[in-house]
């Protein structure tokens, strides 16, 4: 290596790249992974220089570049070692990201693109990438996109997200608890619905925390004004509320019910006016209807065939109808055909400059969240097949914990919005349903789903499975981010897929305060030192817990 350059040799705050010299050369070349040498001294060098992407060059996780014909490479530099025969040599391990022309005139790199056409050769020398590189590397192009934050590790290269690509393949957003999660999604809903204020996104918010976020440019809906009519579940759905036993109990008692539930159906006007009426058909019915069928059908039996599976379906149903906290769901008041005014006010059409709807779940009954889930999501997935004729209205839906949905259980409860969620992961983007999972436990989702995400946005995780799940999710070009995922900072995320034109450690904004999630962490310190007025917080809490939220 002795054209290997010194540190006496270095020209210092050039950001022209033929000025400055080289800090190493090409060593081996494989197609995932090369190897490259670094001159420690011309490193060494470099680290005190202004510009902090050039003092940050040769280290893991910095950018290199080299010329190959007239275009030049850039590479990242996943791991380093250092030179057991030499020890002024660094032996590192880089990714190509891709590669862009150089500028006649002034040297810099343009028209950068992903994918490597030519490969150097061994023995190519390669160079610090200054700012004014990085600048171009990120630089957004025509694309429709949103700015998140800044490209690590410069101060003023912003990130792009482009939005169609990111919502055409669908996004995971992951993180660890405390990373700044809730905000991050926050921030880039915000930035869609600030360049697109005639959108379409129905978010499910299982905490209650992005009701405050969206206060200015969204709906909000809780169990005080969600009115989700009963009769727009589907069968499946119907059994998962309705029928209680197990086993071939099971089976039994679902057959009685979508006799029962079809009859029911066919008492509406509406049906009359239907060729074709099916079970899963979204036609009102009163549940009353329901019980009165359940009831006559029991009284056509034979002495010996056991009425206990009417008698279930009936008690279930009665019971449901009697409590208040099912009541946003099974209240009488909504039987009306509401259907158009629901999707109407749901889906933002039209949104009228509000163009996300939250819908909080927090205050629901557990055992019946799935259910409202599945058939939001159903909704929105039969809604855009059905509208296929129509002008486009494409719809983004938010999935936020969505591991409680996604399972990766195949047995037990919630079923029919875990199929839901899956089919619109495989097929929603051929009618224009985008599906938004944001999740703390990648390895509990359901495999395949993650794979299925475009553009994964992946923040600090601390746990080693679900790392290794992230790892098999990501494309091959980002494999060198991924080992810096657990020593992300709070607000820093790795980006990569369809969304971005390469992968990309970022530094996320700052967003405004009345703009943030209620998600901040409580201090005990400080929240424990306060005391007063506890006989009165008693008292407010217990008549909500008595009255369910009334």
């Amino acid at each position: 290596m002795s054209h290997m350059p010194g540190a006496a040799e270095f020209t210092h705050g050039h950001t022209q790249p033929t000025s400055a010299a080289a800090i190493g050369a090409v060593f081996q070349i494989a197609g995932s992974s090369s190897k490259v040498l670094i001159d420690a001294a011309s490193m060494a060098a470099l680290a005190h220089d202004h510009d902090p992407c050039t003092a940050m060059a040769g280290q893991v996780g910095s950018q290199v570049k080299m010329r190959v014909g007239n275009a030049w490479l850039i590479a990242s530099v996943r791991s380093m070692t250092l030179d057991r025969q030499d020890n002024g040599l660094i032996i590192a391990d880089i990714d190509f990201l891709g590669e862009g022309d150089e500028d006649d005139v002034t040297g810099q790199i343009h028209h950068f693109r992903r994918g490597v056409t030519r490969y150097p050769a061994p023995g190519t020398e390669i160079f610090a990438v200054s700012s004014a590189d990085m600048q171009q590397i990120y630089a957004a192009d025509d694309r429709p996109h949103v700015q998140i934050g800044t490209v690590y590790p410069t101060t003023d290269t912003r990130a792009a997200l482009y939005v169609d690509s990111m919502l055409g393949k669908h996004f995971a957003l992951l993180g660890s608890t405390g990373t700044g999660k809730s905000t991050s999604a926050a921030l880039i809903l915000h930035r869609i619905c600030d360049l697109s204020p005639e959108g379409h996104i129905v978010m499910v918010d299982p905490h209650g925390e992005y009701g405050a976020a969206f206060a200015q440019n969204g709906a909000v809906f809780d169990v005080g004004n969600l009115a989700l009519p009963y009769w727009l579940m589907n069968f499946e759905e119907h059994c998962e509320v309705f029928v209680t036993s197990e086993g071939s109990d099971r089976t039994v008692d679902c057959d009685i019910l979508a006799k029962c539930l079809l009859a029911a159906r066919q008492k509406n006007r509406l049906a009359e006016s239907l060729g074709r009426l099916t079970v899963d058909s979204p036609i009102p019915y009163l549940l009353s209807d329901l019980t009165n069928i359940l009831q006559n059908e029991m009284g056509k039996l034979d002495k010996g065939t056991g009425a206990l599976p009417y008698m279930r379906l009936k008690t279930k149903i009665d019971e449901i109808k009697a409590d208040p906290r099912y009541s946003f769901m099974f209240s009488g008041m909504l039987v009306a055909d509401t259907m158009q005014e629901f999707l109407a006010k749901i889906f933002r059409l039209p949104s009228g400059g509000k163009p996300i709807s939250i819908i909080d779940v927090s205050a629901m009954p557990s055992d019946i969240t799935s259910v409202v889930v599945s058939v939001l999501s159903r909704l929105v997935f039969d809604y855009a097949i059905w509208a296929r004729d129509e002008a486009q209205r494409p719809i983004l839906l938010v999935c936020e914990e969505a591991h409680r949905y996604i399972p990766s259980t195949t047995t037990g409860t919630g079923q029919a919005v875990r199929r839901i969620l899956e089919r619109i992961a495989k097929e929603g983007r051929k009618y224009g349903v985008s599906l938004g999972l944001i999740t703390q436990r990648p390895s509990d989702l359901a495999e395949g789903v993650l794979s299925q995400c475009g553009t994964i946005i992946s923040m600090r995780l601390n746990n080693d499975r679900d790392q290794a799940f992230v790892r098999a999710a990501m494309p091959e070009g980002a494999r060198g981010f991924l080992d810096s995922i657990p020593a992300l900072r709070n607000r820093e995320a790795i980006i990569c897929g369809e969304g971005v034109a390469v992968p990309i450690r970022v530094a996320l904004d700052n967003l405004e305060e009345e703009r943030r999630p209620a998600s901040g962490d409580p201090s005990f310190t400080s929240l424990w030192r306060q005391s007063g007025g506890e006989a009165d917080i008693l008292d407010r809490t217990i008549t909500r817990w008595r009255s369910q939220g009334r």
